[in-house]
């Protein structure tokens, strides 16, 4: 089975820089939210989006190369394995103008029931458009 893979594209702005001329590793850390946020927004149904929201409980996140202002980054996600209770892995690679993966991250996501105020077993009809192509 093939993974959805979404992927929107980036660009570097003069604020994302910092003092070394690059892409400082906190814009990194927004736009895995940013880009997933994004994701979720694209694919679920407006049901789900009305009854849930997802909320980071831990980041591996591998900084392999600079980018710097400017360049286009190309964002790609995709969702791991089934999920384990409350958790799913998002995986996420950004690729920079050259074709190489500048950052490389694996995010675990625990999904929370608005109605509850707590994290639930992530519903199978949630999570179904994200890990198989219709």
């Amino acid at each position: 089975m093939t993974k959805p893979v979404y992927e929107t594209k980036l660009t570097a702005a003069h604020e994302h820089i910092d003092e070394l001329g690059h892409v400082n590793n906190a814009v990194w850390v927004q736009w895995i939210q940013q880009v997933a946020v994004a994701h979720w927004d694209a694919v679920a149904d407006p049901a789900h989006k009305d009854a849930y929201f997802w909320v980071v409980v831990r980041h591996e996140i591998d900084y392999l190369r600079p980018a710097h202002e400017g360049d286009t980054i190309t964002a790609r996600t995709w969702i791991g394995d089934a999920p384990q209770g409350a958790r799913s892995d998002r995986y996420m690679e950004f690729i920079g103008p050259d074709g190489k993966i500048c950052v490389r991250a694996k995010t675990q996501w625990a999904i929370i029931d608005k109605a509850l105020g707590r994290p639930i077993r992530v519903p199978g009809e949630v999570i179904a458009p994200f890990l198989s192509r219709v």
